[in-house]
């Protein structure tokens, strides 16, 4: 199995459980592993046989945007969800990070993998 991977792609959202939590924006990080085959795609030479890492990223964008939870690992399963689903992605790695969340510490956050490595 082949990755498409996304690095450090940073989204504004609503996260968290402290009150001023609830009313400002906070940036989240991601990493994305999904596996692919790209095989097809490079014989082609045609972005429409490939996983496409541009709309993947815009989704994930649009939804972490709009979203409003209180767990990184809410957000975590749930825009894995959306990769799994609506991109017919076997497999992916997701490590969601808040930056800044604990005095002394660049990041925070969680690592989950889902779906089954072909």
């Amino acid at each position: 199995m082949d990755i498409v991977y996304i690095k450090e792609l940073e989204v504004s959202t609503i996260i968290g459980i402290y009150d001023w939590e609830r009313k400002e924006q906070q940036t989240v990080s991601l990493d994305l592993e999904m596996g692919a085959n790209i095989r097809m795609a490079a014989a082609a030479d045609n972005i429409e046989k490939t996983l496409n890492y541009k709309a993947v990223a815009k989704r994930l964008i649009e939804f972490i945007e709009s979203s409003e939870f209180f767990l990184v690992e809410t957000l975590a399963e749930k825009t894995a969800n959306i990769v799994l689903s609506e991109f017919d992605v076997p497999w992916l790695r997701l490590r969601l990070g808040k930056p800044g969340a604990v005095t002394g510490s660049r990041d925070v956050g969680v690592i989950i993998e889902r779906g089954s490595k072909i």
